[in-house]
């Protein structure tokens, strides 16, 4: 039996100093001066967590302020146009990209020899801490991604159980669309004290909710999208019709600017504290 417990013990040391040894490689790895983003949500982590003069260029997106959190500081960067041809010319240490839509651009890019580094939308906030540190690592600046996690976690604790009686509440967005359960927005407002009306309407997993569904079982309180307010074409015409209006009318909608939501990250603990301060002034 000792010889037994020996034998395990000097594994687990190996595992441990193998361990050890894999995190100190990829702590070696030189940081990167040269990083292309090809995805917005790319952009925003990269503004917010990399120096400056790391940026080799940021997705055309990012100088959209009605969807960039940060198109504010990207004045005086180069945008590219997302192809990558155009990434294989401007030759990057580090290529940003999502997961969406981009597959064969990382496979091109990746058998051209260059590092792609490739970051879906998070799954739920631990998944966004998660990235955080990992980007933050890579580009060598762990102290900002500490820093970022730190806002997001102390707003979140300054928005815990602000909601009374665990109002329901559906996120409802344009053409109809249902917020998912699982996701980082709809764990926000769990975690503030809401509950999802997601399942009330039949949509466990999200979806496209009918008009009439949510006119016969109305929710306390919707969240929109804050330029919800003007109908300019049939995605947002929804917004603002009648039976919906005296479902839940204006007094009963929570409003974030998209640019807060659309991608985790800068945004998130902003958009946290936003809609803390509407949920207290709001919900009775």
């Amino acid at each position: 039996m000792l010889h037994r417990h020996a034998g395990c013990h000097a594994a687990l040391v190996l595992l441990a100093c193998l361990a050890a040894f894999i995190a100190g490689a990829a702590q070696a790895q030189p940081r990167p001066s040269r990083v292309a983003s090809l995805n917005l949500c790319t952009d925003q982590l990269l503004l917010a967590l990399a120096d400056r003069g790391q940026i080799l260029s940021l997705s055309r997106l990012a100088q959209d302020d009605s969807i960039s959190f940060l198109a504010h500081q990207v004045a005086g960067l180069p945008m590219n146009d997302g192809s990558a041809e155009t990434i294989l010319f401007e030759r990057p240490d580090l290529v940003l990209t999502g997961t969406y839509g981009q597959q064969e651009q990382i496979a091109l890019l990746r058998r051209q020899g260059l590092e792609v580094l490739p970051l879906g939308p998070w799954a739920g906030l631990e998944d966004g801490r998660g990235q955080i540190r990992a980007l933050a690592r890579r580009l060598g600046h762990p102290d900002r991604g500490e820093a970022l996690i730190t806002r997001i976690d102390a707003a979140l604790e300054r928005g815990r159980g602000i909601v009374p009686d665990r109002r329901s509440i559906l996120v409802y967005e344009r053409g109809g669309w249902v917020l998912a359960p699982h996701s980082p927005l709809s764990e926000i407002l769990v975690h503030m004290g809401f509950r999802l009306h997601q399942e009330a309407l039949g949509l466990d997993q999200g979806g496209v909710a009918r008009l009439e569904s949510i006119v016969t079982v109305p929710p306390d309180f919707m969240l929109v999208d804050a330029a919800s307010s003007r109908a300019v074409d049939s995605g947002t015409a929804l917004f603002a019709h009648p039976a919906l209006a005296e479902a839940v009318p204006p007094e009963r909608r929570l409003a974030l600017p998209r640019r807060l939501t659309i991608c985790g990250g800068p945004s998130t603990p902003v958009a946290i504290n936003m809609l803390s301060n509407t949920v207290r002034a709001k919900v009775r």
